[in-house]
């Protein structure tokens, strides 16, 4: 495959991956309408429904920050799985064995902590090739640091 073909490629790749989230956005918008009217219809908000809204915007989040750094970092979609779990166990507690309970507990525990053992890992140790570094310090700020 020659060069001007890998980059045929690559440009329907990218396209194709953004038409993609484009469409989730549009899609998420509209659950999140859909969603903001059947609650001014009730007359009333409840705590499953701010949840919903927040997942909706985790998705919004997570696809604006694709498109602003080309990274789609795995931490969206585990928050986006926590606060999931949440509101199943929020809306279907009464129905559930003490041993769902427990197990969807367990869940979102073992979601958070990979969410700290991500951020961590980020920090710890920041990427350095060519990607954009997630820890505090960029490189020149260190640089910078240790000149003075």
């Amino acid at each position: 495959m020659s060069t001007e073909d890998r980059e045929i490629h690559k440009v329907i790749l990218c396209s194709m991956e953004k038409f993609g989230l484009m469409g989730i956005a549009i899609a998420t918008v509209i659950a999140a309408a859909t969603e903001v009217s059947h609650m001014v219809d009730r007359g009333e908000v409840n705590l499953a429904d701010l949840l919903m809204m927040f997942i909706y915007l985790e998705v919004l989040a997570m696809i604006g920050h694709y498109f602003e750094t080309q990274q789609l970092p795995i931490r969206f979609p585990l928050y986006i799985g926590i606060v999931a779990l949440a509101r199943y166990l929020i809306l279907d507690m009464k129905s559930m064995s003490d041993e769902r309970v427990m197990y969807v507990s367990i869940s979102i525990l073992i979601l958070t902590v990979s969410v700290l053992a991500l951020r961590y890992g980020h920090i710890r140790f920041p990427y350095k090739t060519g990607r954009k570094t997630f820890s505090k310090h960029s490189d020149s700020d260190k640089d910078n640091a240790s000149e003075q």
